[in-house]
């Protein structure tokens, strides 16, 4: 059988690498002044890690096959939590210090963006792959 949606796989495996970096960047953002979680400690900044795109494997009749992207793990940032001087907050220290999530709310949002991008780009990919095949299909038609 012809395969009319070439590559197709490839796209949709970025679409849900991309919506699993969004959710991730939305819990962020959501709990960017998190001061104490459930572990009692604040809130630890996400990351995506992603599977490299370029990992190639070599088929038996000497072509490359890209394998598509995915998401390799979700993992804590490991940088130390900002402390503020908030004396009144009940999560404050005796010197009046509180321990803030490590989230850059500006480098959030230009992740967020970025990814959001990239989301719409494989999203139009899609779309003009189904459009190539319904015009090639309609030219068998005639």
């Amino acid at each position: 059988m012809v395969q009319l949606l070439t590559g197709i796989q490839n796209s949709t495996a970025a679409l849900d690498a991309e919506q699993t970096r969004l959710d991730v960047i939305s819990q962020n953002i959501a709990n960017v002044n998190t001061t104490h979680g459930v572990d009692g400690k604040p809130y630890q900044r996400q990351v995506v890690v992603f599977e490299s795109a370029l990992q190639s494997a070599m088929n038996s009749d000497g072509s490359m096959q890209m394998s598509p992207l995915q998401v390799a793990q979700v993992k804590s940032d490991n940088s130390p939590p900002i402390s503020i001087y908030d004396p009144g907050n009940p999560d404050a220290d005796k010197n009046g210090l509180v321990a803030m999530p490590n989230i850059n709310i500006h480098e959030e949002m230009a992740d967020l963006i970025s990814a959001s991008r990239t989301y719409e780009a494989n999203l139009a990919v899609v779309k003009n792959s189904r459009a190539l095949a319904m015009e090639t299909l309609a030219i068998g038609k005639h």
